[in-house]
């Protein structure tokens, strides 16, 4: 009877039972459970196996080529993943003020900072790119200290509006989905509505906004091959510039399918930690 009635609480699950509560898609090879997976990696070993089939005679093999280049593209994917983790810190920094911004008491600004998430989270990412290097100039003078402004960091701010706003969304959602009575006991208990945010509500926020900030940060990553046609040389470009000089039609699918692997590989193992996060912080009602 006791253990019955403890099993009705909501209570957080410790790491084993979670684990237990996975069912049986803890057992078996992973790639069993995961049939979509094994396909997609079938179809991508047998793109490279039919590419090397037609690959034009006396001239290097797909797979040599490939590595040939292979530093040139891990430098270039780098630098998406820098501007991509650059452009999500300034993003979420913003993005919260915002979000806080559109739960405020003073209407004016509830309303601008609503506005403002809509507007951005609304425009395509490709646009917002454009305008940050059309608008932006290329340095800024501070007296006689003069500060540039490169292609790929006006590539990090546009990215970065865009971040802030969806984040800002993220927040709202978050702060709003905590029950009002904890407001209401920390205003009994003598705390400032500042204190009550900041002390109360925002940790309790964390483990809700933690999931779509992570595939927030997934959608960013893969949209960072958007400032190539800006001018940033990142892997896209650096993977045209390897195209240009091999000048080999049969490397075109290839190593843009070489590229895209690699951010299947980067990006899948968050949308796996996204779940396991889910678990961990489930709350078994």
């Amino acid at each position: 009877m006791k253990s019955a009635c403890l099993s009705d609480l909501p209570v957080i699950l410790p790491p084993g039972r979670v684990l237990a509560h996975r069912g049986p898609e803890g057992s078996g090879g992973y790639l069993l459970r995961k049939p979509w997976l094994a396909a997609a990696l079938l179809a991508w070993v047998l793109l490279f196996a039919a590419a090397e089939a037609y690959a034009a005679p006396g001239r290097p093999s797909i797979v040599a080529t490939l590595l040939k280049w292979t530093p040139l593209i891990a430098k270039g994917f780098v630098f998406n993943i820098l501007i991509s983790v650059i452009a999500m810190v300034m993003g979420t920094v913003l993005g919260l003020f915002i979000g806080i911004a559109q739960i405020s008491e003073v209407r004016p600004v509830r309303h601008s900072a609503s506005l403002v998430t809509q507007f951005f989270r609304n425009a395509p990412w490709l646009v917002l790119l454009f305008y940050c290097m059309l608008l932006l100039p290329f340095q800024i003078r501070v007296g006689d200290l003069v500060i540039p402004l490169p292609d790929w960091l006006k590539a990090i701010f546009g990215l970065s509006v865009a971040v802030a706003a969806n984040m800002s969304e993220i927040a709202r959602g978050a702060i709003q989905s905590i029950p009002t009575a904890q407001w209401e006991s920390s205003e009994a208990l003598g705390f400032q509505r500042f204190q009550t945010l900041w002390m109360i509500i925002l940790p309790q926020c964390v483990k809700r906004m933690l999931p779509p900030w992570m595939n927030l940060y997934a959608i960013l990553l893969v949209s960072t091959p958007l400032c190539s046609i800006v001018g940033v040389n990142e892997v896209v470009t650096l993977t045209a510039d390897a195209l240009a000089a091999e000048d080999r039609h049969d490397l075109l699918v290839p190593m843009y399918g070489y590229i895209l692997g690699w951010f299947f590989v980067f990006c899948y193992p968050i949308g796996r930690w996204t779940v396991l996060l889910e678990r961990r912080f489930a709350v078994n009602a």
